[in-house]
C-alpha cells in the first residue's frame, strides 16, 4: 500500500517539475497566484536506494599467488629430476615375463598307464611324469638277452674249435719232424746203397729198394707240411668264425641295449625342475613317438623379454639396472633387475614372413628390438613371477651417458 502511494507520488513531482516554465524563455506578464501544496507524502530514500558492493578481499590474490609458487615449484622439481635422473632411464610397458618351457613327448609308443602328479604341481627333475604300459618291452628285452646267451655259448664253443685246432697244428708239426727223420734215414740208406751197387758189392733189387725208400719218405715230408699247412689254415678259419660270432653278440648287445632304453623310454621323466602344466593326454590314451604330452614351467628360471625401440638402444647395455614392475602386483611388488643381453635382430626378423622393403610402397616404421633381463634368484625362487605376465621396466643408463 505504502508502496503504491511512493510510486504515484513520484510520477506528480515528475509531471510538475515538467510543467514548470524555465525563467527566461516562459515569465509569466503577471504574478500567477501560488498554487495550493499538494498533500504528497515524503519518499523513504534510504528504503529506495541500491547496497554498496561489500569492498575486494585479499584471500584470493593470495591463493592465485599460492598456485603459482607451487606450480612454480612443481616445474623446478621436474625439470630438476628430469636433468639428474629422467633424462637417463629409458622404460617400456611392452615387456613380458618368459621361461624356457620343457616340452614332454613321448619316445616309444603304447597306451598311457598313469599320469603321477596333478596339473600346475611342482616336479624336481627326474621324476617321472608319464607312465606307459610296458609289457611288450619287457618281452623284448628278455628275448634280446636270450639271443646274446646263445651267441656267447657259439662263441665259447667256436673257442674250443680253435684250441683242437691248435692242437692239430702241433700234431701235424710232431708228423713233419717225424717223416723228415724217415726221410734223412732213407737218404743215409740210399746213399749207402748207392756207393755199394758202385762198386759191385750190392745187388740191384736192394738199390732200387732203398732209393723207393728214399723217394717215399720225401713225400711222407711233403705230406706232412701239407697236413701242418691244413691245420694252421684251420686255426685261423676258426679265429675268423669266433670274430664273426663277437661282432654278431656286439650287434645283440646293441640290440639289448636299444630294448633297455626303449623299456626305460616307457617312464616320462622331468627334464628341470618346474611346474608340470598344458597336458594334452589322460590315462588309456594311446600315444606315438613324438607326440606332446604336456610342458614343464621352469618358473626358477624365469626371465623377462623388453621390447624396446630402436630409438631407445643407443646407451643400453649389459649389466645395467632395471627397475621391474609386474601389473599382477601393482606397486606392491618391486624388483630390480639387470640387463642380459640384447638380441642381435630385431623382432620382425624372426617373423614366419620378415618384411621386404624392397619394394617402392615403403614406410618406415620403428623397430622394436628384443632386450633379455635377469631378475634376481631369490625373486625367481618365490614362484611369483609366472610366464607371461605383463611388466613395466626402467632401465638407468645413466652410467653409460657421455
Amino acid at each position: 500500500m505504502a508502496g503504491s502511494r511512493d510510486q504515484a507520488a513520484r510520477i506528480i513531482r515528475t509531471e510538475a517539475e515538467l510543467a514548470e516554465p524555465t525563467p527566461l524563455r516562459d515569465a509569466p506578464s503577471k504574478p500567477v497566484a501560488a498554487e495550493a501544496p499538494l498533500d504528497i507524502p515524503a519518499v523513504d530514500n534510504a528504503a529506495t536506494a541500491k547496497p554498496a558492493p561489500p569492498p575486494k578481499s585479499g584471500k584470493r590474490r593470495v591463493v592465485l599467488v599460492g598456485v603459482g609458487l607451487l606450480l612454480a615449484i612443481a616445474a623446478a622439481v621436474y625439470g630438476v629430476n628430469y636433468y639428474l635422473v629422467g633424462r637417463f632411464l629409458v622404460s617400456t610397458d611392452d615387456a613380458y615375463v618368459r621361461a624356457n618351457n620343457s616340452t614332454l613327448g613321448a619316445r616309444v609308443s603304447g597306451h598311457i598307464a598313469a599320469i603321477l602328479p596333478s596339473d600346475n604341481a611342482a616336479v624336481k627333475a627326474g621324476d617321472v611324469v608319464f607312465r606307459i604300459d610296458d609289457g611288450d618291452y619287457k618281452i623284448a628285452l628278455d628275448a634280446a638277452r636270450a639271443k646274446a646267451a646263445t651267441q656267447q655259448a657259439t662263441i665259447e664253443r667256436i673257442g674250443r674249435q680253435v684250441l683242437a685246432s691248435q692242437s692239430a697244428v702241433e700234431q701235424a708239426q710232431a708228423q713233419v719232424a717225424s717223416a723228415e727223420a724217415a726221410s734223412t734215414r732213407s737218404q743215409l740208406d740210399f746213399d749207402r746203397q748207392q756207393a755199394l751197387s758202385t762198386k759191385g758189392f750190392a745187388s740191384r733189387a736192394v738199390f732200387e729198394g732203398s732209393q723207393a725208400g728214399r723217394d717215399q719218405s720225401a713225400a711222407s715230408v711233403q705230406a706232412a707240411k701239407a697236413a701242418l699247412d691244413a691245420a694252421r689254415d684251420n686255426v685261423e678259419v676258426t679265429k675268423a668264425q669266433q670274430n664273426e660270432a663277437r661282432a654278431t653278440l656286439l650287434e645283440l648287445q646293441s640290440s639289448i641295449a636299444k630294448a633297455e632304453r626303449d623299456l626305460a623310454f616307457t617312464e616320462v621323466r622331468a627334464p628341470v625342475d618346474g611346474v608340470f602344466s598344458n597336458r594334452i593326454v589322460n590315462a588309456g590314451d594311446y600315444i606315438s613317438p613324438g607326440q606332446r604330452l604336456g610342458n614343464i614351467v621352469p618358473l626358477n628360471d624365469v626371465y623377462i623379454d623388453a621390447n624396446l625401440k630402436e630409438t631407445q638402444l643407443a646407451r643400453l647395455k649389459p649389466g645395467q639396472p632395471v627397475d621391474i614392475s609386474v601389473d599382477a602386483y601393482g606397486s606392491k611388488k618391486k624388483v630390480t633387475g639387470r640387463v642380459d643381453s640384447l638380441s642381435p635382430a630385431a623382432g620382425a626378423v624372426f617373423t614366419l614372413l620378415p618384411p621386404d622393403n624392397a619394394t617402392g610402397n615403403f614406410t618406415k616404421i620403428v623397430q622394436r628390438v628384443p632386450v633379455r633381463i635377469r631378475v634376481p634368484a631369490e625373486v625367481a625362487k618365490d614362484n611369483s613371477l609366472r610366464a607371461g605376465m605383463s611388466v613395466y621396466v626402467t632401465i638407468d643408463t645413466k652410467d653409460d651417458a657421455k
